[in-house]
């Protein structure tokens, strides 16, 4: 089984509670954000819109970063597909960082080694839900199984009546470099064409 994320562009209000929640979680410094929330604007008055886009490490089914990683430091878990990073290996070499096309992998200079999401794996491993999913209030931010988010057949908060998970929307890189575990409930304004 492969776990991942739904983020409903639609709904969220940009409150910015996961990024604060995962930054406690585990315990970052200025700077580093696992989780980032991106405001996108744009159009002309008196047609303009905005919404957010909420990203993190996306669990890819073949990530990027795992093949670069010279140590081995970096590994996929059997069991729920979470990519993680084995901190006891990491050398600080950042190839994983440039490999990345959604920035998840993320230098820490303090104590030079590169740190990532891994979907609060403690957490996960308990029967609960990832700091980020937990502190969403609008409850636009949620996991499941990856296949399942993508038909619309996991019953989540993120995903209302009528509405159908996208795999891409617009300004983020190509799913098909390496098949990320996300959908997204769409802005008419950041679906793809075709």
């Amino acid at each position: 089984m492969q776990v991942g994320f739904v983020h409903n562009n639609v709904d969220c209000i940009g409150c910015r509670a996961c990024e604060i929640a995962c930054k406690d979680k585990n315990g970052l410094n200025a700077g580093p954000r696992f989780r980032r929330v991106s405001y996108v604007e744009g159009g002309t008055f008196p047609n303009v819109y905005a919404y957010k886009v909420n990203m993190s490490c996306n669990h890819c089914a073949e990530p990027a970063c795992l093949p670069t990683c010279p140590t081995g430091a970096i590994w996929k878990r059997a069991d729920n597909g979470v990519v993680d990073i084995d901190s006891t290996l990491c050398i600080g070499c950042r190839r994983c960082e440039a490999a990345c096309p959604y920035g998840a992998p993320q230098f820490d200079p303090e104590d030079g080694l590169v740190k990532k999401c891994n979907m609060c794996i403690d957490e996960l491993e308990a029967g609960r839900h990832p700091y980020c999913v937990a502190a969403c209030m609008m409850r636009v931010l949620d996991i499941g199984p990856i296949d399942q988010l993508r038909a619309g057949q996991f019953a989540t908060k993120a995903i209302g009546p009528g509405e159908t998970p996208v795999d891409r929307i617009k300004n983020l890189a190509n799913p098909e470099l390496t098949k990320p575990s996300i959908v997204f409930i769409a802005h008419r304004q950041g679906k793809v064409d075709g």
